[in-house]
């Protein structure tokens, strides 16, 4: 299933993704490190603890769901004032605690259903858009940090690494769509360092030449494309059952959006993918049942559906969803 978020700058689609961001660092057990480095709990209440006094959140996972309710306290942090698991009824796991108290559950049969969806990481948020000299990407890491690709692709090398070895034709595919976008690029030389094998560097090497360069060496469109890429091809049984992307057409070529487009709509075939976008190109590359457009309403975000009925005069005539977006037919525009 692919979902794809558009609308107007501050209409709520990153607010959205950020939900699940938040959502993982709670399944963590990090919220309160994810507080801190949000700026402390006003920052995450709407307009602050002086108008909205907790933040209350349920997700529902099939049959089964989950429900916390995020109070601020004096010291800046956030304080669970109750958290709960659902199967056709909520039932109480605690409150007063400043972090989750999901993996003691309800000692109900119910627990057995709903931990393991928490377990197994069943979805993740990625980010790849540190591009810059001290991005952790571009510096040696340890070549064990392979179990999966972390959402801001930290461990890149390490898990090219171990998909060279592991599912090399996956490996092949992943490299042979990178050179449709970067035709200079050979291929990477994953190797242990050799005074120190325990670490990993992302080395590559170019068509014309055996040097080997490092990822500062590449554009940082052609480094994001590859993260995206390894992301999207990876070997299904490596991925989460839901992938989330925020803006991931950031920096590409038109070419590389249109390969990004194709890989997304693969992905979404066993996946669950969600993305939001601010791209025409990209939006163009999709159908209108994919569609979701993000209004900002009398301070609520609202998520609407596109209606193939309602468009269809226009897309009959040939007109992209691109164009009637930019001709404000689809909604999802600035507004006062």
């Amino acid at each position: 299933m692919l979902n794809v978020l558009i609308g107007a700058n501050g209409a709520g689609k990153s607010n959205f993704i950020s939900l699940f961001t938040l959502l993982q660092k709670i399944i963590d057990m990090k919220l309160q490190r994810y507080v801190a480095e949000q700026g402390g709990a006003d920052t995450l209440l709407h307009f602050g603890n002086k108008v909205t006094d907790a933040l209350e959140v349920t997700f529902y996972f099939g049959s089964n769901g989950y429900r916390f309710r995020l109070a601020p306290t004096h010291g800046g942090q956030m304080m669970f004032d109750g958290e709960w698991f659902y199967w056709k009824d909520f039932y109480r796991i605690g409150a007063g605690n400043l972090e989750s108290q999901w993996a003691s559950g309800t000692c109900t049969g119910i627990d057995a259903h709903v931990q393991p969806i928490f377990e197994d990481h069943k979805w993740r948020v990625y980010h790849f858009h540190d591009t810059s000299s001290t991005a952790k990407l571009k510096k040696p890491g340890s070549i064990n940090d392979n179990i999966e690709l972390l959402p801001n692709a930290d461990n890149l090398a390490a898990f090219l690494f171990r998909l060279k070895k592991v599912d090399n034709n996956s490996y092949r595919r992943i490299i042979g769509t990178i050179q449709l976008v970067a035709p200079f690029f050979d291929d990477f030389i994953l190797e242990p360092n050799r005074l120190n094998p325990g670490i990993i560097s992302l080395e590559w090497r170019n068509v014309d030449s055996d040097v080997l360069f490092n990822p500062g060496q590449l554009s940082d469109g052609t480094l994001r494309f590859i993260c995206l890429t390894t992301l999207l091809l990876q070997p299904s049984r490596f991925s989460p059952e839901t992938i989330i992307i925020d803006e991931p057409e950031l920096g590409l070529h038109p070419y590389a959006i249109k390969l990004l487009a194709a890989m997304l709509q693969s992905a979404s075939i066993k996946k669950q993918i969600i993305v939001s976008t601010q791209s025409v190109e990209l939006l163009n590359e999709f159908d209108s049942e994919d569609i979701i457009v993000v209004d900002h309403v009398n301070n609520a975000s609202v998520f609407r559906k596109l209606s193939e009925a309602e468009l269809k005069v226009w897309l009959d005539d040939d007109y992209s969803l691109g164009e009637l977006w930019k001709m404000n037919l689809l909604g999802g525009r600035p507004s006062k």
